[in-house]
């Protein structure tokens, strides 16, 4: 022991490293959470407080525990026991929020993302975490020798600490995790705890066999946890993997490539084969170019604030021969799978940035705009505010149409579509809103023109695609004039989490009520036969 921790400089690594891990842990749990609850702030919260209590608790019990026995064994046998766990999460973390998620939503009526990723977090990350919390106050208690020095110490401790948590906080955000994914972001800063409390066993020749036990079951857990799949039932995928901001995964179906991201079943964008029409929102969106009479003009110009791989702008290329489209995506991987995957042209101009300070940054109008930012309770409250919206109204021209994709669509009073539309209400004049069918999603047409309803009957009789013409009736016939209330969302006060959480709680109980109902009957054989 004396040999390599005489200089003290073994224990100050072992703190920026344990820092760094903590913080890598951390960012990675996002990532594991994110495909099956989003990434919201709710999300994020629950994951920061979950962590901060396990590091609490390891605190006390660490300081507590050096006081009676100062032995460095003890904590770097902790390290080891911790490093396996979080080399395990990659193999069965994805198995463990699944059952929780399914006895969960069985079970809860309300508040059921917060209690699943509580409960998640608590089961998965709770005990390395804990055990990483003891690293600080048991170095303290090796390290200081006397109360003369004792300041600069534990100060030392303290920055290498800090140190070590920057660099974890950066290192899997832009190089391991769009680099090497998530699962393999967890084996490498699992491999370097290891590292370490190997090194000091095999310094002191102790504990071999537990030492060659955790390096077998660290081997095992990189063998069977570094593919990183997440839809493990899925069989037909282009592609799955991660960017800085989301989970990524490409499908292909019979007649339809679709991407979804964040949400393991959802549709965040879609491609079909024969260019007809997607039967999704888009459809009903493709009403905002012929209310803007771009059909009558020579050359319309559309933005889209939320490109995803352009499945409205090759809709809106495919029907309306004169446009030009810009599209704004902050994901610069999914703008790089809509080249490889949807058949995005290139001569698409799409910018790698955010909505709202794309706006800010130009000055030119547009015909249509396209707000297509909203996913789930995933909402950014920067484009949700009376603030945004009057800043898309001032890049429309006069006769300019916005449209907006809202996709939690509830009947329940003072639902997130209500504060998103009253909103939009108190910024521009004529608001008109259809709820597209076989879905949650409601598209929603704005503009300061009283002439859009007359502009899109016109379009429509002017239209030679049939496919398409029968789709704007429909939309013109389930057009529904909006009424403003005084619900609103500002920059400075925008609870669309919370507001998405309550829809999302909603949908849940619609949709899993008969599995309910017959698991409170039969159990879970009366849910296996029913399947």
């Amino acid at each position: 022991m004396e040999s390599i921790l005489k200089n003290k400089y073994y224990l100050y690594f072992t703190e920026f490293f344990a820092g760094m891990s903590v913080m890598a842990v951390e960012l990675g749990a996002s990532r594991l959470l994110a495909p099956y609850f989003s990434s919201s702030q709710i999300v994020w919260t629950i994951i920061i407080g979950t962590i901060m209590i396990a590091m609490a608790l390891g605190n006390i019990w660490g300081g507590r525990s050096a006081d009676k026995n100062p032995n460095p064994d003890k904590l770097y046998t902790r390290l080891m026991i911790a490093a396996i766990w979080i080399a395990a999460i990659p193999v069965v973390g994805k198995y463990i929020i699944l059952a929780i998620s399914a006895v969960l939503i069985m079970t809860v009526n309300n508040n059921f993302l917060i209690l699943a990723g509580f409960v998640a977090c608590m089961v998965i990350f709770v005990y390395p975490l804990f055990l990483l919390g003891t690293v600080t106050p048991s170095l303290v208690k090796y390290t200081v020798d006397s109360l003369d020095d004792s300041g600069k110490t534990v100060g030392t401790l303290g920055a290498f600490n800090t140190i070590g948590s920057i660099i974890g906080t950066f290192m899997p955000t832009f190089v391991t995790i769009p680099a090497v994914g998530t699962s393999i972001t967890f084996l490498i800063f699992s491999g370097i705890l290891l590292v370490l409390s190997l090194v000091y066993f095999i310094s002191k020749k102790a504990k071999k066999v537990s030492c060659a036990i955790a390096a077998v079951l660290f081997l095992l857990c990189s063998i069977l946890g570094h593919s990183g799949r997440f839809a493990f039932w899925e069989n037909s995928l282009l592609y799955e993997g991660e960017s800085i901001y989301n989970y990524l995964q490409v499908k292909e179906t019979k007649d339809s490539i679709i991407l979804s991201t964040n949400v393991l079943f959802g549709v965040q964008s879609i491609m079909k084969k024969d260019d007809s029409l997607t039967g999704m929102y888009y459809d009903y969106a493709l009403a905002a170019p012929l209310m803007a009479g771009i059909d009558g003009k020579e050359a319309g110009e559309i933005l889209i604030l939320g490109m995803g791989t352009g499945t409205y702008a090759k809709q809106c290329m495919n029907y309306f021969e004169n446009v030009s489209i810009e599209g704004v995506e902050i994901d610069q991987k999914i703008t790089d799978l809509a080249g490889k995957y949807f058949a995005l042209p290139d001569t698409v101009e799409v910018t790698t940035y955010d909505g709202r300070a794309y706006l800010q940054a130009i000055d030119k109008k547009y015909d249509v705009i396209m707000v297509d930012a909203y996913q789930d309770i995933t909402i950014p409250f920067q484009m949700s505010s009376l603030e945004f919206f009057s800043m898309v109204k001032e890049h429309l021209k006069e006769d300019g149409v916005m449209v907006v994709n809202m996709n939690m669509h509830s009947e329940e009073e003072g639902n997130i579509n209500e504060y998103l539309s009253d909103t939009i209400a108190n910024v521009f004049d004529e608001i008109y809103i259809a709820d597209v069918r076989g879905s949650t999603n409601r598209e929603l047409f704005a503009a300061e023109s009283a002439e859009i309803l007359q502009k899109l009957t016109e379009g429509i009789n002017r239209l030679e695609n049939g496919e398409l013409a029968d789709m704007m009736h429909r939309v013109s016939g389930e057009l529904v004039k909006y009424e403003k209330g005084n619900l609103l969302l500002t920059d400075d006060k925008a609870p669309v989490e919370l507001l998405g959480m309550s829809v999302i709680d909603g949908l849940i109980q619609r949709e899993i009520g008969y599995y309910k109902e017959v698991f409170e009957q039969d159990g879970i054989q009366g849910i296996l036969n029913a399947m």
